[in-house]
């Protein structure tokens, strides 16, 4: 392994151990909400303050999963390092662009074979 991908690689779990934080805590968000909301009996459906207890767990839940598919990406892209692939698109087989990367650590394809998806 070269030093770049090293760095790179300790980049990737930084950002994967941040992201699992980030999960564990909307967890932990989403089970209170759920445990308040067993707590209740409100009529959060018609309740003119703001935004209804299903709203915040649906809310909640779309961030959680994504939170979990962006672990997932990570781990793909830190096997990648571990196999010498990463950085090498996986469609045309081409290096795909350091600023690419750099905006989107995880990416498998270069931006030409992701605008053709």
């Amino acid at each position: 392994m070269t030093s770049n991908s090293s760095a790179v690689r300790e980049a990737l779990l930084r950002l994967r151990q941040e992201t699992e934080a980030q999960a564990t805590a909307l967890d932990g968000d989403l089970r209170s909400l759920f445990e308040a909301s067993r707590s209740s009996n409100a009529d959060d459906e018609h309740d003119p303050e703001g935004s209804t207890i299903a709203f915040e767990r649906a809310q909640l839940t779309a961030v959680l999963d994504a939170a979990r598919r962006r672990l997932a990406e990570l781990d793909v892209a830190l096997r990648r390092i571990d196999e010498g692939s990463y950085g090498i698109c996986e469609r045309c087989f081409r290096p795909i662009p350091a600023e690419r990367l750099v905006a989107r650590p995880s990416a498998r394809t270069c931006v030409a074979c992701a605008r053709r998806r």
